[in-house]
C-alpha cells in the first residue's frame, strides 16, 4: 500500500513509518517543509491548512494514517479530519486516526474495553468528538478506524523517560499524586505492528486499544526508572498541586490517572501478538539505561 502518514517525524510516527516501510508499504510523509531530508517520499501539507491536506490525498494514495499530535484546537482538528477524509469518500480506502486511552478517564475497579463509554480528562477533552467524526465517515465509504494507544514505552522515549529524568534529578524514584496509580502500557514497536494490522485488515467504523499490559503499577515503573538512572531509595510522592504547578494542570492530572484498559480485541480479531519486553523490564534493563 502507498500510505500517507501525518506525523511521520514524531516519537510514535517515526517508528510507525519505519515498520510500514520494513513490511513492504510505501510511506509518503506529510510535511510542512518538503525540502527537509527524508528517507520517504514527501507531500506538502499543514494541519492548519485544510486545502493542503485534501490536495495531499491524491488517487495514488491507498490509505491515510494520522499519528500527528492534536493541535489543541477542536475546530482545527475537526477541519483537518474533514479535509483528509473528503477524497476517500466512496472509495473504501482506509483512514486511521490515532487517539489515546485517556479518553476513557479513570476506570476504577473495572477494565475498559473498546465499547466502554468515554469520560475524557481535560487534556483530551474534545478528542471523543473527533473520534466520532472519524468513525462517521464509515457511512460515506471510508474504511475509518480509531486506534487508542496506551502509555507508550520503548527506544528510551515517551512518558517513561520522564520517570527516569525525575529519578536522576531527585536521587530517588518519584510519581505524581498516588502510589496506587496504574497505567496501561504498550511497547512502541508492538504498537507500530498494530498500526499495520489495523490499516490493512480492520473493518470500517471500528475502535482498537493498543495495549499490551492493561494495568502496570506506576510505582513499579518508578522503581525501574530509578534503576535505569542508577539511583536508589523509597518512592517519593509528588503532591498533585506541586506537580500541576511545574507540569501544568492538564498533564499532571493525566499522569495521576488510574486506568485498566483491555487490548485483547486486537489480539483476538487481528492476530496482534505483542513480543517486545514488558514495560518494567524495558525501563529498568532495556532502552532507558
Amino acid at each position: 500500500m502507498r500510505i500517507l502518514l501525518i506525523g511521520a517525524t514524531g516519537y510514535l510516527g517515526s517508528v510507525v513509518a519505519e515498520h510500514l516501510s520494513d513490511t513492504g508499504h510505501e510511506v509518503v510523509a506529510l510535511t510542512r517543509t518538503p525540502e527537509s531530508p527524508s528517507r520517504y517520499a514527501v507531500r506538502p501539507g499543514d494541519l492548519h491548512d485544510p486545502d493542503s491536506l485534501t490536495a495531499a490525498v491524491t488517487s495514488d494514495i491507498d490509505a491515510v494514517i494520522n499519528v500527528a499530535t492534536p493541535t489543541g484546537d477542536a475546530a482545527v482538528d475537526a477541519a483537518a479530519i474533514d479535509a483528509l477524509t473528503a477524497p476517500l469518500r466512496g472509495t473504501d480506502r482506509p483512514f486511521l486516526y490515532t487517539s489515546g486511552v485517556w479518553v476513557l478517564g479513570a476506570t476504577g475497579e473495572a477494565t475498559a474495553e473498546e465499547s466502554s463509554p468515554t469520560n475524557p480528562i481535560p487534556i483530551v477533552g474534545y478528542r471523543p468528538e473527533i473520534e466520532r467524526r472519524v468513525l462517521a465517515t464509515a457511512d460515506h465509504g471510508v474504511r475509518a478506524t480509531v486506534l487508542r494507544p496506551g502509555i507508550i514505552h520503548g527506544r528510551g522515549g515517551g512518558i517513561p523517560a520522564l520517570l527516569v529524568e525525575w529519578a536522576r534529578k531527585q536521587g530517588a524514584p518519584r510519581i505524581v499524586a498516588d502510589l496506587n496509580v496504574r497505567w496501561p502500557m504498550v511497547h512502541i514497536e508492538d504498537l507500530a505492528d498494530l498500526f499495520g494490522k489495523v490499516v490493512q485488515d480492520a473493518p470500517a467504523g471500528s475502535i482498537w486499544h493498543g495495549v499490551a499490559q492493561p494495568a502496570v503499577p506506576v510505582r513499579e515503573l518508578a522503581l525501574a526508572a530509578a534503576e535505569a538512572a542508577g539511583v536508589h531509595g523509597e518512592v517519593q510522592l509528588w503532591p498533585l498541586d506541586q506537580a500541576q504547578g511545574e507540569l501544568g494542570e492538564p498533564f499532571a492530572d493525566a499522569l495521576a490517572l488510574d486506568q485498566s484498559v483491555d487490548g485483547r480485541k486486537a489480539q483476538d480479531q487481528l492476530g496482534w501478538r505483542p513480543q517486545q519486553p514488558d514495560a518494567v523490564t524495558d525501563v529498568s534493563k532495556g532502552s532507558y539505561r
